[in-house]
């Protein structure tokens, strides 16, 4: 489908929907097919001076888009729904970017049939290098799918995936980036109490993390292999393993997933 064809509209433009409009017309997305609207005026206004969109009301964007992106907080999706579900035409293509609400929160109170594709992608889609990954809802079909892919693709990448594995992907992939900005500022950290200036430990953490995605993501190697070739016996990074395994490292943050995991299903319990 060719993007002219389709007018989206980015409901709740916050910080993923504002990252959505910038990465559709980065690809070259019509700003005239693009629409937005925010509760506040100022927000409003910042939107339309910044990226030449047309923000609207919410009734207005359901009326004139094809696309509805949703991405206010969970916790106000209902009242949404309960505002704009009426109004939308059962053809018309949902896509939810709600953290831990399932499709079948927008189904039930949407028109029956209205198609929903559910989104988790991540704020390096500012630099278009999110991982979005996507799922249908009980009324999307395989064109739906494709449609959603091809506007989150300019993003970076995607992966689709049942929708019961969404709670999952949003404890790895949604909050991801935030553990690994942990990890960087710790290094940091520890770079300058081994006597390293704070801009020169920036530096070397920062093109190590780079320089390490990439191998991962390229070589095609399993990470533990990649650990393994740096590694040498007696060496210094064996010692380092071994002070991060003393110190619970691998069991904490399988923890830390869990915990991610099971508040996506207590914000999809209370939204409901």
């Amino acid at each position: 489908m060719a993007p002219e064809v389709h007018t989206v509209a980015v409901i709740g433009a916050g910080k993923i929907g504002e990252l959505m409009l910038s990465g559709l017309l980065r690809s070259g997305w019509p700003a005239e097919r693009l629409l937005a609207t925010a509760r506040r005026p100022a927000r409003a206004e910042e939107l339309a001076a910044r990226y030449g969109v047309r923000v609207v009301d919410n009734l207005t964007a359901v009326d004139e888009a094809a696309v509805l992106a949703i991405s206010v907080k969970p916790q106000d999706a209902g009242a949404l729904l309960d505002e704009i579900g009426p109004k939308v035409p059962a053809d018309k293509l949902v896509i939810s970017l709600c953290a831990g609400l399932p499709t079948s929160f927008f189904s039930r109170r949407l028109p029956e049939g209205t198609p929903v594709v559910r989104v988790m992608t991540n704020t390096p889609a500012l630099v278009d290098q999110a991982m979005s990954a996507i799922s249908a809802g009980a009324y999307a079909t395989g064109a739906h799918l494709a449609l959603a892919e091809e506007m989150f693709k300019p993003l970076g990448a995607t992966l689709r995936v049942p929708e019961s594995q969404q709670d999952a992907v949003t404890a790895l992939s949604g909050s991801g980036p935030a553990y690994f900005y942990l990890l960087v500022e710790a290094m940091i950290d520890a770079g300058i109490l081994l006597g390293l200036p704070r801009q020169v430990a920036h530096d070397l953490i920062v093109q190590t993390a780079i320089g390490s995605a990439v191998m991962l993501r390229d070589s095609g190697e399993h990470p533990v292999k990649l650990r393994e070739a740096v590694t040498s016996p007696a060496g210094t990074t064996i010692n380092a393993i071994r002070e991060l395994e003393n110190h619970g490292v691998r069991a904490a943050m399988l923890a830390a997933l869990e915990a991610a995991r099971d508040r996506a299903r207590e914000l999809a319990a209370q939204a409901d």
